[in-house]
């Protein structure tokens, strides 16, 4: 199977390294023409549309730079479906969870596949939505949304070492993607041509304390940190807007036959092999775009 993963921030080169039948193409995208060529060019299976828009240092630059990300996370997204339902190709968009603010209404408060997206006032999470909403209807595409993915390999952009070095850390409790899971998923889901929306979420919910825990206990014994609410965020001047914290139901994935490790288990193998390689002093540059 041959895969084409457009977009080179560090889901796409991760993703890219793990497949050996895969290409990468960083190139420029502007319109369908421009992925018609890549397409024409690398005869792909399947499609991964790694490419997106999420800020830097945080989404709050997405706040200052509003049509740059709904070119990036919304008309980026349009443009190679267009030209995937030209060439008839399956196309894997990553979508995020971040589209859901708070709790649902089902009794166990978790955010299914197939409810309404209620992203407030967040431009970030707004552009996401808005390519759920136009992809969704088509044939031949499947989304798959990640939350706040989780990596063994230490990066500045890793969920790890954002809580280990950040001074102040909000007390919340979310659903979370470990990213060796999300690869795996991610070729599955290709390699059955899956339509539809899925939650690439390991199952469970974990705390940011029980994050740093574990990080005390196998990285840092000294680490120290000071804990405050959600709300505490921007009160404080730490954030422009809120942050998306929620639960979320994977149900469409045990449909096509995918299971995901539990999320404790999934976070402690994690966090062992992030010990390793920190004691060896390997790290990496590489950003979160997703």
């Amino acid at each position: 199977m041959k895969i084409l993963i457009i977009g080179g921030g560090y889901v796409g080169n991760r993703c890219h390294e793990a497949w050996e039948d895969s290409v990468l193409e960083t190139g420029r995208i502007t319109t369908k023409e421009d992925v018609l060529k890549f397409i024409d060019e690398h005869k792909p299976d399947a499609i991964l549309n790694a490419a997106g828009v999420r800020g830097k240092p945080n989404v709050d630059w997405c706040e200052d730079h509003q049509l740059e990300t709904i070119l990036g996370n919304t008309k980026l997204p349009i443009t190679i479906a267009e030209a995937c339902q030209e060439r008839e190709v399956y196309l894997l968009h990553i979508g995020s969870g971040c589209i859901f603010y708070g709790d649902s209404s089902h009794e166990d408060k978790k955010w299914r596949e197939g409810d309404m997206g209620n992203p407030v006032d967040v431009t970030y999470s707004r552009t996401k939505w808005a390519a759920d909403l136009v992809l969704s209807t088509l044939p031949n595409v499947g989304i798959g949304r990640i939350r706040m993915p989780i990596d063994y390999i230490p990066s500045l952009n890793n969920m790890i070492d954002k809580l280990a070095t950040f001074p102040k850390v909000i007390d919340v409790e979310n659903s979370v993607t470990i990213v060796d899971d999300m690869v795996n998923v991610f070729r599955q889901l290709m390699e059955k041509k899956a339509p539809g929306i899925f939650h690439i979420t390991n199952p469970g919910t974990l705390k940011h304390r029980e994050i740093v825990a574990l990080y005390e206990e196998l990285v840092d014994p000294g680490h120290t940190n000071e804990w405050i609410t959600n709300d505490d965020l921007v009160k404080q001047g730490l954030a422009t807007k809120g942050r998306s914290n929620n639960f979320l139901a994977s149900e469409n994935l045990s449909k096509v036959g995918i299971e995901m490790r539990e999320v404790h288990d999934a976070m402690r193998d994690t966090m062992e092999k992030y010990a390793e390689l920190k004691k060896k002093g390997e790290s990496s540059d590489k950003i979160l775009t997703c």
